[in-house]
């Protein structure tokens, strides 16, 4: 393994100028830098997962899938390789504009697995759809009237201490008369979305189980809403050539 004597950190604005990025069928913009562990098969096949109807949002985009990004200097920087010290001052990822160029640098040697890797990735893209798109009126109504019907959890911490704040007013009734928290409430709907949109994608990429998701010590959005969620999502971006949605409430065996 190498030493952190022998590895040069590279500034991200170098990486993005030297690391060659591809399209993807689906018109994502992406590129490899560095000892990734990642093959160029299983690369392809994530990048490939995210809908073509969201391309449009990313176009100003480029993913950059590197070993390490370290962001404790002031300064977004890359190591091409890993080690131990580095991956202690690495983060999950690293936004950096270059300037007409947005890009999204993603450390792929401190997840465990392709699951892992695949979530970063995806929940990234996600919010940058909502960033550029904002969130679709009819998934909004859709998370609300299940918010309103106090349907069992949500999808991620931030989705649960938004519903949850949008609702301190109303004290769990739905009486029209009772204020809601409406910038808690757009929020909501932002996290929510982004979650189940990210969700979405990895579904179509990895094989996972729900409980997977599961961050930190908050309820998960009960399995037939988020499946309605899911089902929605994909009304609105349907999958790509070569990708299958599907719902398994059990697996099979």
């Amino acid at each position: 393994m190498a030493s952190i004597a022998q590895i040069e950190l590279w500034p991200a604005e170098k990486v993005a100028t030297q690391a060659a990025a591809q399209e993807a069928p689906n018109g994502i913009r992406y590129a490899s830098f560095g000892e990734t562990r990642v093959s160029e098969t299983d690369l392809e096949r994530l990048v490939g997962a995210v809908p073509s109807g969201l391309t449009p949002a990313l176009r100003q985009r480029t993913y950059y899938f590197v070993p390490l990004t370290i962001a404790d200097t002031g300064e977004n920087l890359i190591a091409p390789a890993y080690t131990v010290e580095l991956g202690d001052r690495a983060v999950c990822h690293r936004n950096a504009e270059f300037g007409s160029m947005e890009a999204v640098f993603i450390s792929t040697r401190l997840v465990e697995d392709r699951f892992g890797l695949a979530f970063e990735f995806f929940i990234n893209a996600a919010h940058n759809f909502v960033e550029a798109a904002g969130v679709p009126e009819s998934f909004s109504s859709l998370a609300w009237s299940q918010a309103e019907a106090q349907i069992r959890g949500e999808t991620s911490q931030d989705a649960w201490e938004s519903r949850r704040r949008a609702q301190s007013l109303q004290g769990g009734t739905k009486s029209s008369a009772v204020p809601i928290d409406e910038r808690a409430r757009t929020a909501y709907f932002e996290s929510s979305f982004s979650d189940a949109l990210a969700i979405y994608m990895l579904s179509l990429a990895v094989d996972f189980d729900y409980h997977d998701l599961r961050e930190r010590e908050y309820p998960l959005l009960a399995a037939p809403a988020l499946a309605e969620r899911l089902r929605h999502v994909a009304g609105l971006f349907p999958v790509n050539p070569g990708y299958e949605f599907q719902i398994l409430y059990r697996r099979k065996g």
